[in-house]
């Protein structure tokens, strides 16, 4: 069952059974993480309900909490279908590097297909903050350089209780 909250001519939220869900139980694991999900191509909602699955199952993740869904537009490369958004927060032991290689093998065990920049994808998860590290090396920058300029990430953000430190 999907709920529809539209916010603008070009913002829809979604809401389903586990977007947004919150959990009040921590785990032991050390750190928080905020992921940001996204996708355009196939069953994105389908999708992201089983990544939802596939991260309850982990034992390198717990999630805490995930945002409801942002329908959005495409940015960069316009000429292609909007996208879905989410985020979630999550408890890891994994370091920021380690988390990113997590969430690489995620997409590709998730059929991740990008085509170029900012175009079409399935699947895209990025993090977009590690506990309060500032970090910037070749393949992960911390925070996510462009968060604050993304209705993908701030209108789902605005709704989670998790809030950044």
């Amino acid at each position: 069952m999907v709920k529809r909250k539209q916010l603008n001519k070009d913002l829809t939220l979604l809401f389903t059974p586990h977007f947004p869900y919150n959990t009040n139980r921590n785990s032991r694991m050390r750190y928080k993480a905020l992921l940001g999900i996204g996708g355009n191509m196939g069953d994105v909602l389908r999708r992201f309900e089983h990544l939802y699955w596939y991260f309850k199952a982990s034992g390198f993740v717990h999630v805490l909490e995930t945002s409801p869904l942002l329908k959005n537009p495409p940015f960069g490369f316009l000429e292609q279908a909007d996208f879905l958004n989410a985020l979630i927060w999550v408890e890891t032991d994994l370091t920021p590097k380690q988390l990113l290689r997590y969430v690489l093998r995620v997409e590709k065990k998730f059929g991740r297909k990008r085509l170029f920049k900012d175009g079409p994808r399935t699947l895209d998860i990025d993090l977009i903050f590690y506990e309060n590290i500032t970090m910037q090396s070749r393949e992960l920058t911390l925070p996510h350089p462009a968060w604050m300029q993304r209705a993908s990430v701030l209108i789902p953000l605005s709704m989670m209780k998790t809030k950044v430190r």
